[in-house]
C-alpha cells in the first residue's frame, strides 16, 4: 500500500477509515453423493496485484489508485492552530 492520503471517490467525506481487501484461494474435495467436504487444503493468497481498498463509511471498494487520485484532486491542507493572546 502506498503511503499517500486517501479520499473516498464515492461518498467524498471519508479520509481516514478504510480497510484493505485481501483475497485467498482454498481448494477442497467434496463427496459426490452427500456433498460433504472430505478434504480441505490450506488457504493461499492470490497473486498480489494493486490493493483493493474499502471505505468504512459508505462501503465502496475499488483499486487503491482511485482513492489516491481522488485525494490528489481534492487535497486537504494541514490545519495550523494559531495561538490567541488576550
Amino acid at each position: 500500500m502506498e503511503n499517500k492520503p486517501y479520499f473516498c471517490p464515492n461518498c467524498r467525506s471519508n479520509r481516514v477509515k478504510f480497510s484493505v481487501i485481501t483475497r485467498y484461494t482454498q481448494s477442497f474435495i467434496k463427496d459426490a453423493v452427500t456433498g460433504e467436504v472430505t478434504e480441505m487444503a490450506e488457504e493461499a493468497p492470490l497473486q498480489p496485484g494493486e490493493p483493493e481498498i474499502q471505505c468504512l463509511v459508505c462501503h465502496f471498494s475499488g483499486n487503491e489508485m482511485r482513492f489516491v487520485k481522488q485525494a490528489e484532486r481534492e487535497p486537504r491542507s494541514a490545519v495550523s492552530i494559531q495561538p490567541t493572546y488576550s
